[in-house]
């Protein structure tokens, strides 16, 4: 399955993609949230879908088209991402090549649509780009084993890291503070449930701006990948349904260029990756209305 939402900031609902069309799901379901992942939404959500599959146009109405996407995981407990775990990236950075997961938190405040502009922040001046493959949790998740770690993925989706450079760090002590920023986690346009995956350890994911090739990698590359990242997570914090962890990021950051190059206003950022759709995000400078 893939699962949306749709509509105003802060009014979403959940919607469903089905056979390239949009449809409303909110005669079936509340929202993609913690208690549908808790309550096992997902099962029930497709045993739905089975049970009427002819009648799909009558029971779920179209979503007009051009109506704006939200995040497609309602706001999540907590976004955990992983830095520098991809080999080429940690080399563009200058950093080391990390021997265990290195984790930060996103702020759930940054969690924003697939479309929706990336606002640079007051005072920023280093606003960066990182294409990234999420996973979405689907059950509380505390001391899993690697070998038991997949069966806690709800499903996937696409994200932008975005990240403020000069406040992760030049500002002094952890890189949360560069990446929590309003806006700075683009999400979607989908969670795609793991059936739907042939091979989440081979997908392409791909970032350009303004047209130019940025970023081009492939999740195979990963240091660290998705059963360990889990369950060396969940030795940390407990993972509650629909909580996030953010994989990483392949090289080709504005960080990593010579010389390092930013997003300005009225830059246009698209990305995607294999499976998951793609999503287009324009620049703006922050106001003192936002």
């Amino acid at each position: 399955m893939k699962l949306l939402r749709f509509g105003p900031v802060g009014h979403e609902k959940p919607g469903l993609e089905l056979g390239g069309k949009f449809y409303d799901a909110s005669a079936l379901v509340r929202d993609y949230d913690e208690a549908f992942f808790a309550e096992d939404g997902l099962i029930r959500l497709r045993n739905h879908i089975n049970s009427i599959p002819q009648q799909l146009e009558n029971l779920l109405p179209p979503i007009p088209e051009g109506t704006r996407l939200g995040s497609p995981v309602a706001r999540p407990s907590k976004i955990v991402c992983i830095g520098l775990n991809y080999e080429d990236h940690a080399r563009e950075t200058g950093a080391a090549i990390p021997t265990e997961p290195v984790i930060f938190l996103k702020a759930s405040t940054a969690l924003c649509g697939p479309n929706d502009h990336i606002e640079i922040p007051r005072d920023s001046t280093k606003t960066d780009w990182e294409v990234e493959l999420a996973v979405v949790i689907g059950k509380r998740a505390r001391y899993v084993t690697e070998a038991n770690a997949m069966q806690y993925v709800a499903g996937y989706c696409l994200h932008n890291d975005v990240s403020e450079r000069a406040f992760q760090l030049e500002r002094g002590g952890t890189w949360d503070k560069g990446k929590g920023c309003d806006t700075f986690a683009p999400m979607g346009p989908y969670l795609v449930t793991p059936d739907e995956i042939t091979d989440v350890n081979n997908l392409r994911l791909w970032l350009t701006v303004n047209g130019q090739p940025r970023q081009d990698g492939n999740t195979r590359t990963l240091i660290f990948g998705i059963p360990h990242l889990i369950a060396y997570v969940s030795q940390f914090m407990t993972l509650l349904p629909g909580d996030i962890i953010s994989t990483g990021t392949p090289p080709g950051v504005g960080l990593g260029m010579n010389p390092p190059t930013y997003l300005q206003p009225g830059d246009v950022v698209e990305l995607g990756i294999d499976g998951l759709g793609t999503a287009r995000q324009t620049v703006r400078a922050f106001t003192e209305e936002d």
